[in-house]
């Protein structure tokens, strides 16, 4: 079978300018546990307990916590497709170029949770990656019913869990989880050795998360994104379809109902607040992507796109430059923000930050064909060096 993406250019518009979507809403989700110790440690920071604290607060987790990972996973699994199409116009065999692929990501995720930031999601992609590889060929039947499965198995886990795990009994209480904060942010605060070590004493529950949540999600997202690239289904849309409207009608106020239970529900503190949120951020991701090819398609939306899709193409460089951006700001290596910022003033850094990468990373494109980061990904799978230039 032909896939459809053969004959489109590589590189989509509509998909760049979603992925560089996407690339704000992670940070905007990272940046709160780069700023300080409190979000990590499942407490909120008593110096920012005002009602514009909390609505700050209160909007991130209703709008922007789960959403985006899922976007970006689902982008991840449709680029999988266009990395098959590459490997098979170049004539290369699909399956050692790919773990030449995963090997360079896994390795750049390593790096960074160690260097950069604690809370990454390279080496959980390059790992569940393994899994979409030995799916690539599955019908997409099969592989909508597996995401289907593995998604609900998780909600599944989460509300046993919440029936039947008394949390408390291996939660610190209130009055540790502050001191555990207080101590995360000193550490913060610190030379290299101290937050080297933040990072590495977070890697047990990196690894938990990753096994029990992030990754079959992950996975689920992929093989959702592979079979939307085979068909594809973002190739020639053109803004006006009706499916796209009825998405919106459907994911906005189920999406939103979720996020106000998280977030009224205490968030990540609470694992029934987690699974409404889980349940229901599928919905108001796929009301977002519906939007955005609404925007990207009428009459003014070229500069959107315009402004996105350098970013996106660069979504590698970027999400690492962000985690750099982090560490100068908030961490002792740099200005030693951490635990200064108010929720609003920790958004406005994120915005501020993801402007200067668009403007960044069209200046960048304009005279290479590629960022740093996937030229180097790219040497990696092709095991030769590609041009950069041009």
């Amino acid at each position: 079978m032909t896939n459809p993406l053969a004959t489109a250019k590589t590189r989509i518009g509509d998909v760049d300018a979603l992925r560089g979507f996407a690339l704000l809403g992670i940070f905007l989700v990272n940046i709160t546990f780069m700023a300080s110790g409190y979000p990590g440690n499942l407490v909120e920071d008593p110096d920012f307990a005002s009602p514009l604290d909390d609505a700050v607060r209160m909007t991130s987790s209703v709008f922007v916590d789960m959403k985006f990972y899922l976007l970006f996973s689902f982008l991840f699994g449709y680029s999988f497709t266009l990395q098959m199409d590459a490997a098979a116009r170049a004539g290369a065999r699909f399956g050692p170029r790919m773990l030449r692929r995963i090997g360079g990501l896994f390795a750049l995720g390593a790096l960074h949770i160690v260097f950069l930031y604690g809370g990454d999601v390279l080496t959980t992609y390059a790992v569940v990656c393994l899994v979409l590889l030995l799916m690539r060929n599955v019908r997409d039947r099969t592989a909508l019913w597996t995401a289907a499965g593995l998604y609900a198995a998780v909600l599944l886990s989460l509300v046993a869990g919440a029936l039947l795990v008394d949390r408390s009994a291996f939660l610190p209480s209130k009055a540790e989880a502050l001191t555990n904060a207080e101590q995360t942010t000193r550490a913060l605060l610190g030379g290299w050795g101290d937050v080297i070590g933040e990072h590495l004493a977070g890697l047990p529950l990196l690894v938990v998360q990753a096994v029990s949540l992030q990754g079959p999600a992950a996975l689920a997202a992929f093989l959702v994104g592979m079979v939307v690239g085979r068909r594809g289904l973002l190739v020639n849309v053109r803004g006006d379809e009706p499916v796209l409207r009825r998405i919106q009608a459907v994911g906005f106020p189920v999406g939103i109902a979720g996020g106000v239970l998280y977030a009224a529900g205490g968030g990540n503190a609470d694992t029934f607040a987690v699974a409404a949120s889980f349940a229901t951020a599928p919905l108001l991701t796929a009301a977002y992507v519906a939007t955005l090819l609404r925007v990207l398609h009428a009459p003014w939306g070229g500069a959107v796109r315009n402004a996105l899709a350098p970013a996106g193409r660069m979504a590698l460089t970027n999400y690492l430059g962000q985690a750099l951006a982090g560490l100068l700001v908030f961490t002792g290596i740099g200005l030693g923000l951490a635990g200064a910022l108010s929720p609003l003033e920790t958004l406005g850094v994120a915005v501020a930050v993801f402007a200067l990468q668009l403007a960044a990373s069209a200046w960048w494109l304009r005279g290479h064909r590629y960022g740093p980061a996937e030229w180097l990904l790219r040497w990696v799978t092709n095991a030769r060096r590609i041009v950069a230039a041009g």
